[in-house]
Order: structure tokens, then sequence, then C-alpha cells
């Protein structure tokens, strides 16, 4: 019986043991970045399977001579090195291979370090004319237990509550040497805009090819070349609005971008003018400013096989619709739909969300801002705390058993409530609050100093607080990304190009990188985002992906800053790994992890997955 059916069975015939997760198969993912001269930086994956005594041998080679080894004694404790006394105007060819019972394999990695190496990896682009490169997700298309870049490529947008017409979203998968794999243009009957295209990039079947769904009209073209629908059709209004018409959600084939399954979305629009929801901002509209708010993640609703789900609405009503790929079939899950402007549930939204178990029951529930939707889709429970901009899910709190949820709200009208507060993810249970009555746009929680226990959290007007919201010192300036980048558990500041450290003595940033000297810049205007933000190359510390200035080029930098930390990488942790695939939607927000990760943390708990390779 294959591995994924077996697992299965094992869902179903057994109620009390968690499954495992199927998840992609990794590669060691070995990047060298330059060091000064003659310096390179070199770091790979450890892996969660990974015993505890397997070591590494690292080879460079350099063009006509012979392959050495340049590590004196096999590395074990971390998954880096620093090699030196290279002559920057050479190239070299690096490997590395595992050391386990003894026995030396063959190598599992391989980096070429360019001569004249940059501080990135450059990832050249055809971009189309009058396009530019904005949020990306990542998968392995080709099931070599590497990434892919997927990428948004946006002409014009427009916001929802604007009046004008876009042009139409394209997307396009690239090696990360620059080969384009395909091309999906969504047509004229899908309108460009951060609030109306979300798009999912995750190996939904456990066949170790990922796929990519998104939602489609008449006249999407897939990346074969073939259309979806009638592509003679045009639905735009005078506004450049599309308020009428089929719309279709369709899974696409990661290796091609041909389109596999297309289905009517759910919902359907229904009455447009019935989407609002109470105070504030939840007011009705027909100019398709509240229908037409999407948002998607990816979940484990049973807990071994990942759902893709697409939301509608969160001023008022909120509707969510997880959809399975099985065995080349595609079919509903569940629908939730709050119903009305009435319902405890409606209005509750943000313009992102985040997926964890936060029952530990093995199977994922869907956090929607102020709201939480169980892995059967049923609504667990509704704060009450109504729409906002921001929201992290982690273990924030330490004395707080379980998930935490801190997030920033949209306090507007006259309307009165909490700016920011702290609650339990599993039971809603609110644990505080502040920025009373106050509309805060952004916050951010992660552990920055070490003074205090688990993560501070910070947003508004009252500057940072403790995991239990207690007001300790002048906040941070920045308050958008986070990024693991030094080697130490603390989260460095990532906003704009720019990654900064939290001098936390004297409360000040301490700036360790700005792309903007490499010809980079941010995405989505005041949002200051990059393309992505992830553990895709190396140890465990994250990359960050910026476009370069001309739009020709994505551009990868990772860390050549020294460790003595050994983790396996971050994109094995469940939670992490569907932050990474919803990050590009709506107000992009950073990936967290399942688990604690600041100052005086534990090596992470071994993830409860299964990899699986590539169907032959």
């Amino acid at each position: 019986m294959p591995v994924i059916c077996l697992l299965l069975v094992l869902v179903q015939n057994t109620q009390v043991a968690i499954a495992q997760r199927v998840m992609e198969k990794l590669n060691r993912a070995l990047v060298a970045v330059p060091d000064g001269a003659g310096k390179a930086f070199l770091s790979w994956r450890c892996l969660a399977a990974d015993p505890e005594n397997l070591s590494f041998n690292l080879y460079r080679q350099e063009k006509g001579a012979k392959k050495i080894k340049i590590n004196a004694s096999p590395i074990v404790s971390v998954t880096s090195f620093l090699d030196s006394g290279l002559d920057s105007t050479k190239e070299y060819d690096y490997s590395i291979t595992m050391i386990s019972n003894g026995k030396e394999s063959e190598p599992v990695s391989k980096f070429v370090f360019a001569a004249n190496a940059q501080r990135y990896l450059s990832i050249p682009l055809q971009t189309p004319s009058g396009y530019s490169p904005n949020d990306a997700s990542v998968g392995d298309l080709d099931g070599d237990g590497g990434y892919e870049i997927i990428l948004h490529q946006t002409g014009r947008g427009r916001d929802n509550a604007s009046a004008g017409f876009s042009d139409a979203p394209i997307f396009q998968a690239y090696k990360l040497d620059g080969t384009l794999l395909w091309t999906i243009n969504l047509g004229k009957n899908i309108r460009e805009g951060a609030h109306y295209t979300q798009f999912m990039v995750y190996d939904l079947d456990g066949d170790g090819i990922a796929e990519v769904c998104m939602k489609t009209a008449d006249g999407t073209i897939d990346g074969l070349g073939k259309p979806i629908g009638d592509s003679s059709k045009d639905y735009r209004n005078k506004d450049g609005k599309i308020l009428d018409g089929p719309e279709f959600f369709t899974v696409f084939d990661g290796r091609t971008g041909a389109a596999l399954a297309t289905a009517p979305y759910l919902p359907a629009r229904g009455d447009i003018g019935a989407w609002g929801g109470r105070g504030g901002n939840g007011g009705n509209d027909r100019s398709g400013n509240r229908v037409d708010r999407f948002t998607a993640c990816v979940a484990y609703l049973d807990g071994a096989l990942p759902s893709v789900v697409m939301c509608r609405g969160y001023y008022g009503r909120t509707v969510l619709a997880a959809w399975d790929w099985r065995g080349g079939k595609l079919s509903s899950r569940w629908v939730f739909d709050s119903e009305n402007g009435a319902n405890p549930f409606s209005g509750m939204g943000n313009h992102n969300l985040s997926v964890a178990d936060v029952d530990a029951d093995g199977k994922d529930e869907i956090i929607f801002g102020s709201m939480c939707v169980d892995d059967n889709g049923k609504g667990l429970y509704s704060t009450g705390l109504r729409h906002g901009d921001a929201i992290h899910v982690s273990d924030l709190d330490l004395s707080n058993p379980g998930l935490e949820v801190y997030g920033v709200h949209e306090i507007e009208d006259n309307t009165k409530g909490a700016g920011a507060a702290m609650y339990d993810a599993k039971s809603g249970k609110i644990l505080w609050t502040s920025e009373m009555d106050q509309d805060v746009g952004r916050g951010v929680a992660a552990d920055i100093d070490p003074t205090y226990p688990g993560a501070e959290a910070w947003g508004g007007s009252e500057g940072l607080k403790s995991a239990k919201g207690e007001r300790i010192g002048a906040a941070p300036r920045s308050v958008n990304f986070i990024i693991q980048w030094d080697g130490e558990p603390l989260y460095e500041l990532l906003n704009g190009t720019s990654i900064e450290k939290w001098d936390y003595q004297n409360k000040q940033l301490v700036k360790m990188l700005d792309a903007r000297e490499y010809g980079c810049v941010s995405n989505n205007g005041s949002k200051s985002n990059p393309v992505l933000s992830a553990d895709v190359l190396g140890d465990w510390r994250e990359e960050v992906i910026y476009r370069s200035a001309d739009n020709k080029e994505l551009r990868i930098f990772s860390t050549n800053l020294p460790t003595t930390r050994k983790f396996y990488s971050l994109m094995q942790d469940p939670q992490y790994r569907l932050s990474v695939a919803w990050q590009n939607v709506g107000y992009n927000q950073p990936p967290h992890t399942s688990f604690f990760m600041g100052d005086g943390m534990k090596n992470p708990p071994k993830p409860n997955i299964v990899e699986i390779n590539k169907k032959k």
C-alpha cells in the first residue's frame, strides 16, 4: 500500500492517533554568500528527520583543479561554515556530503560561487512591459526538493474603494537560475489589486509537485495558452469593476501552468449590497467594495493532506470555502458562512489571516482576524474585536499554555474598542487590550528584548508591551515584518529594504542590511514589503527577496553571519510553511513558527510530518 494511502487509512480508522502531515521533501539547499575579501559563508539545511549525530563535509573545487575538503573535521554542531583564502576573481564549485555511521555519502547539494560574486543571488526575469514584480510564493514545481518561485507581475492596480480600470494580473513561474517555466494571464475579468487576487502555492495531493490555485474568470489563459471559459466576454463596468459574470476557482499544474480543474467560485456574489456589518467600516455598499474583498490560505483540515481555503468578505458577511484536490478531482469540503451582518462571526476578518493548530488535535484552524473557524468548518469562537490590518500567531506568552494571537484593529466612525489586543488562540479569551478607542493600522509581535519573557508587542502610540501587556518602554519605529537573520533566536526587524536589530538597552534600531545599496526596492507603496521573506535556502535563517529597481531581476539576500544554533529548516514547521503560503494575501504579514522563537528557547520540537517523494 502506498505511504500516502496508509496515512489516510490511519486517519480514518484511528480516533485517537494524530496523523502525520504530508509535506514536500526538501533537499539541502546549499548556498554561498560573500563575506568580505576572499571569504564565502556557506550554509545548508538541517532537516527534521536528521539524526542528532549526522555530520557533513564541505568540498571546494576550482576550475581545472582537484576537489579539496575544506573542513578539518566533520561539521556536526551547525549547518554553516566560513571559507577563506579565496581569489574573488575566480569561480568555485562547492558541494556537501553527509557522514552517517562512519560512511560518507555522495554529494547531496552543490552551489556555484561565481567570480566577483554579488551580495545577493540574482534571478533574471521576463517582466511584461508596463508591469513590475510584486508578491511571490515558493513551491517545488518539479519534485527535486528545491523551491521554484511563483511571481505575481502587476500592472495598473486598483483598490476596491476606487474606480478605474486595471491591467490583467499575470503570474510567472521561475527556476532560481531564471528559467521561465510558464505564464498565466488572469485576463480582463479579474481586477488587479491587493484585495482581489490571492494565489496559493502548495502540494495539495502529496505527489511531490506543488499546485497553484487562484480565482479565475472568463478569459483567463493558462500556462499552455488555453483559455478558461469564454475569452470574448468583458464584464467590466464603467468604473472598471467586475460585478457580473461567472467566477471560477482553478487548480493549475505547477509544472506547466495548465489548468487541471475549474469549478464555480464559492461563494457566489449574491446580493452585492448585503456584505456589510456593524459599526465602523461595516456599512453596506453596491460598488463592490465589500463583496470583492478576498483572502486565502492552505490548511491541514484532516490532519494529513492540505486543503485550500478561499475566503470572501470581512467587513460584514464572511464566507470561507474549503477545497480538496485529491486523485485528480476538485471537490468542495465545506463552506462557512456568517450569512448576515448581525452574526457574531461577521465583521471580524482582517486584510490577512493565519493558520495554526490552536487546539493541538493535529488539524488546523483558520484564525480569521478576530475570530476562528475550526477544521470542520464550524465557527470556533468570535472575540468581537472586529476588523484589523495586522495579525501575529505563535507562542507569544510563555506563561499561557499554547498559542496566542496579537492583532491591531480599526476603530472608526465614533466606534469604541481596543486598538490592539492579545487573545488565547484556542479559546478566544482576551488576555489584554491596549490603544483603547484608537484606530491602529500596524502592529507586530516578536521577541526582540531578552529582558522580558516571551514576545514583545507594539503598535499604536502606547509603546513597547511585554507579553503580559505591560508597557516596558519606547517601541521600535519599524512596525512591519520580522526576520531571523543574525543567528541568535531574537528577531530582527524587516521594513522596506532594511533589516535592523533592536538595541533594547539603548532603545534604538541598528541597521544590518539595506538592500537599496544593491539596487533593490520594496513593494506595495507604504506597506513596504519584500517580494517574499522565508527560509528558502541554507540553514534555518530566513532569506529576503526584493525586486531590482529596473524590474529586471529578483535578488535573494541570505545571511552571512555565523551562528552557534542548529535548527531544522523552518519550512518543516507546518505552521511556518503555511504562513509562507498565505504571506502574499492582502496586507502581507511575516511568517511565524508554531513554537516560541526567542531568547532562552529550546530546540524546536520535531514536527509530526512525513515527506513524500515525487511520483515516478
